[in-house]
């Protein structure tokens, strides 16, 4: 498998109606990452297919999409609607990532080369930028890339699928309690990178668990009462 084939996050589609729910996936995606559409709003098929001028059946694939990350909840006989992590389900995500990524690190110190390294310190420069450019969404979907990059570099596919999940839900964990200034870190993932340029997978090791820790140290389990969203004015352009 290519080393970075499978992120959850806006992974490509092949066909037409596929661009389109890709087109319409990364719309919601962002909306929910930037805290437009609140944890615990409703998604009603009928207003989300009225705003991207598609039918429900579309909206109804992208709002599966969106459950299978956990990013969306489907009710029975309510309908879709925002996640919304409880602070114990967000220490819950952030411990099995520690323990699963800093594990992960002694077989990417192992196995990564130079070439992986120049397409990882890519992504942090895209991250780098968006933060200075204050496109929040954009910088979290690239740390996101990063970390599921690292992980692809074992060639462990499972261990790639399940990572990749924990961090698609971390992004609306972050979205929802994280600082607006940065995604959830003030440390530089060039930091990691280095040592494992160095091939000390203790100290990446290490530097991972700190680093998601921090993460977790930084969130704000506080949340202020949103307003129910206006789908037709937010995705007007989409």
């Amino acid at each position: 498998m290519s080393a970075m084939r499978q992120f959850h996050l806006f992974n490509a589609s092949m066909t037409g109606a596929g661009r389109r729910d890709d087109a319409i996936y990364r719309a919601l995606w962002e909306a929910i990452v930037e805290h437009k559409l609140p944890p615990g709003a409703r998604l009603p098929e009928d207003a989300l297919a009225s705003a991207f001028k598609i039918s429900r059946t579309g909206i109804r694939r992208v709002l599966q999409r969106l459950a299978l990350e956990r990013l969306v909840t489907l009710v029975p006989n309510r309908g879709a609607q925002i996640s919304h992590p409880s602070p114990t389900e967000a220490h819950d995500v952030f411990d099995a990532r520690r323990m699963l990524e800093s594990s992960a690190m002694i077989s990417v110190v192992e196995r990564h080369t130079a070439k992986d390294l120049v397409r990882l310190r890519q992504l942090t420069e895209a991250e780098r930028q968006a933060l200075t450019q204050r496109r929040r969404s954009e910088a979290i979907r690239l740390s996101g890339q990063f970390h599921t990059g690292l992980v692809a570099l074992t060639g462990n596919e499972s261990l790639l699928d399940f990572i990749s999940q924990l961090v698609s839900r971390s992004s609306l964990i972050i979205a929802v309690y994280g600082d607006s200034r940065h995604t959830g870190c003030t440390c530089s993932h060039d930091e990691l990178l280095a040592l494992v340029e160095s091939r000390d997978p203790v100290a990446a090791s290490q530097w991972m668990s700190a680093h998601l820790e921090e993460i977790v140290s930084g969130l704000d389990f506080t949340q202020d009462t949103v307003a129910e969203p206006d789908f037709e004015r937010l995705f007007a352009a989409s």
